[in-house]
């Protein structure tokens, strides 16, 4: 179970890993599993656990006044999951994260991840690559959200998540593209004809 999350730590890292580390990492992360739509974080709850993905997937929304599911973000296999502004400030969580499939991940709380495993080098080079790739991704996003066309966005979910098409319904990629079902629809049937 943990192979998984040990191959992503040394695949993101230059470190070695000791066999003390390694027993710690599997000391500390234990295997939970999600139910399909089964919540890890729900809105006003204050985000508690370091959550890796080993299998399924899972989705980041907001649920606005009018009861519209707002998609921040997906995830699949090795992936990380959490709301990290919540678990740094210790404040209740705008974002409900469920499971969209059957999800197992290896889950640690943040108190036992801060005493077990943050003297760890390898995690501490891996986290500051993951915080790099995320800023990257959040700038492309952002950009992407105030200049691209819709049909651009999905061409570039496309390109870059192929998987992400196959994994979650067309509502859910309408939503995490910020276009409604129906242009979803049209963009797909344009794609199909070229």
């Amino acid at each position: 179970m943990h192979e998984s999350l040990l191959k992503y730590i040394r695949n993101h890292s230059t470190t070695t890993l000791t066999e003390q580390d390694v027993e710690a990492i599997k000391k500390t992360f234990v295997h939970k599993h999600y139910r399909k739509r089964q919540y890890l974080l729900q809105e006003g709850e204050v985000s508690k656990y370091v959550v890796f993905i080993i299998k399924g997937a899972m989705r980041q929304y907001t649920v606005d006044a009018k009861g519209i599911e707002h998609v921040s973000r997906l995830s699949i296999e090795n992936w990380w999951v959490g709301d990290r502004e919540s678990s740094t400030n210790l404040t209740p969580s705008i974002y409900n994260i469920d499971a969209w499939e059957e999800t197992d991940v290896l889950q640690t709380t943040l108190t036992d991840f801060a005493k077990y495993l943050s003297h760890i080098a390898a995690f501490g080079e891996m986290f500051r690559k993951l915080d790099e790739r995320h800023a990257f991704a959040m700038q492309k996003r952002l950009n992407a959200a105030i200049s691209m066309t819709a049909e651009q966005r999905y061409n570039d979910l496309e390109k870059n998540y192929p998987q992400f098409l196959q994994r979650f319904p067309q509502h859910i990629i309408a939503s995490y593209l910020g276009i409604t079902k129906e242009t979803l629809s049209r963009i797909r049937t344009q794609t199909v004809k070229k």
